[in-house]
């Protein structure tokens, strides 16, 4: 067997829109692509803000015919997702898709476009073992992709993110076709974007630029003939260019974001930082943090975070990714120890020294996640020691994700992370 290893990274992102009312050129560039019939995909509350309705007059005013779908469903499960797709291929055909909203919205669209062009169902193509890992055979439709929130990066990923609800366990569909065609990033469209939302959406945001610094690097990975590759292909010097300057304006803006959304300067700042670090991982790939996310926010039973619909228990996606952070990023320190303190240095430059240097990063980021109401550790969205096993179990699930990990991960490994994450302070 050979043991040559990869000396080839790839690098894929969608056109780029960004600026101040770059949501009102959305119909100008369909029309110009030759689009005809256009969905737009939202929720009932970004569709309340008027967003969705200003894409669609723009879209109408270019001569092009607009239906609208609304029932995206705030961290979207198998049936959600299903329900949207029999929507659109029942009122379809379409000949292009947009997304208005948050990483909800956008994934719910890029489940509508898989599946509108692709035969088969929804777990045909959800990643394995917990669906079938089936790969697209049809080309996909031109996705546009508006974020409302600025942090899930969706908008420049490969990934469409889901819970399976008989498994208690959030997964994904990966593959390059997801990734939308264009981007476009309006900061206007963020401003009413409530304290916790931003907060969520902000560790979001982090986690990508500091899972995707610290992944393990592409030349450790086999060598791969050229269609084995997959999206995610480790760090990178193109991508760790981007992780690093989204670092560097989080530094600057999150807490005023947070504390101040109408701080405009604050909120463009964010939204180039989301978008940075989703043109980074979504090429070097994310690890244990999002790997830990998906069985925190597949198995919550009764937490109900504030500005969030309050219908039913969630933790939202940034929340659950930032709440072991601290803790795997302890245990990943010593795969690449500069990695760690530069990150904790471009983040927080007038931090004081930790004792132990592994530490640094860990307590950079409790002190940021204290300041901006995120909750303290997973005891305080009400798991214990007990749950442990479970957790555990959905973790390692992930492998698509902790095969970036820089290093080896086990059972013990993770629940050892979880231990570490009870209680942050």
């Amino acid at each position: 067997m050979s043991d040559a290893r990869e000396t080839v990274f790839t690098y894929a992102a969608p056109h780029l829109k960004l600026g101040p009312g770059a949501s009102r050129e959305v119909g100008y560039d369909l029309a110009a692509q030759g689009a005809r019939r256009v969905l737009v995909v939202t929720d009932k509350g970004v569709a309340a803000t008027g967003a969705p309705g200003h894409v669609a007059d723009s879209l109408r005013e270019a001569g092009v015919q607009v239906e609208v779908y609304d029932g995206s469903h705030v961290e979207p499960t198998d049936e959600s997702l299903a329900a949207a797709v029999d929507w659109a291929r029942e009122h379809g055909p379409w000949d292009a898709f947009v997304a208005v909203g948050g990483g909800s919205s956008i994934d719910t669209a890029k489940a509508i476009n898989l599946l509108t062009t692709n035969s088969g169902e929804l777990m045909d193509y959800v990643n394995a073992p917990v669906g079938k890992g089936a790969d697209p055979t049809r080309p996909l439709k031109p996705l546009v992709a508006v974020p409302t929130t600025t942090g899930t990066g969706s908008e420049s990923t490969t990934i469409c993110v889901l819970d399976v609800l008989s498994q208690h366990v959030k997964t994904g569909i990966s593959h390059v076709s997801l990734r939308p065609t264009t981007a476009v990033v309006d900061p206007d469209l963020t401003v009413s974007q409530p304290p916790m939302v931003t907060a969520c959406s902000g560790m979001d945001i982090l986690c990508h630029a500091l899972e995707s610094y610290t992944a393990k690097p592409y030349t450790s990975f086999a060598a791969k003939q050229p269609s084995e590759r997959v999206p995610y292909c480790g760090a990178n010097p193109v991508a760790d260019m981007w992780a690093e300057k989204s670092l560097t304006l989080m530094a600057g803006s999150f807490r005023r974001a947070v504390q101040d959304g109408s701080d405009k300067d604050a909120r463009f700042d964010m939204a180039l930082a989301a978008t940075f670090a989703g043109m980074g991982f979504g090429n070097a790939g994310v690890h244990i943090p999002h790997a830990n996310a998906y069985p925190i926010a597949g198995r919550v039973r009764d937490y109900r975070p504030a500005d969030y619909p309050q219908d039913a228990a969630m933790v939202p996606h940034g929340m659950s990714v930032s709440l072991t952070a601290p803790a795997a990023f302890r245990f990943t320190y010593d795969a690449s120890p500069d990695r760690h303190l530069r990150a904790a240095a471009l983040l927080a430059p007038d931090a004081p020294r930790t004792d132990d240097p592994r530490d640094q990063l860990p307590s950079v980021l409790a002190d940021l996640m204290r300041a901006i109401g995120m909750p303290n550790g997973v005891a305080a969205i009400g798991y214990s020691a007990s749950d442990f096993d479970d957790l555990v179990e959905g973790t390692m699930k992930q492998q698509r994700l902790l095969a970036t990990a820089p290093k080896d991960v086990t059972e013990q490994d993770i629940h050892d992370v979880f231990a570490g994450s009870l209680h942050l302070w």
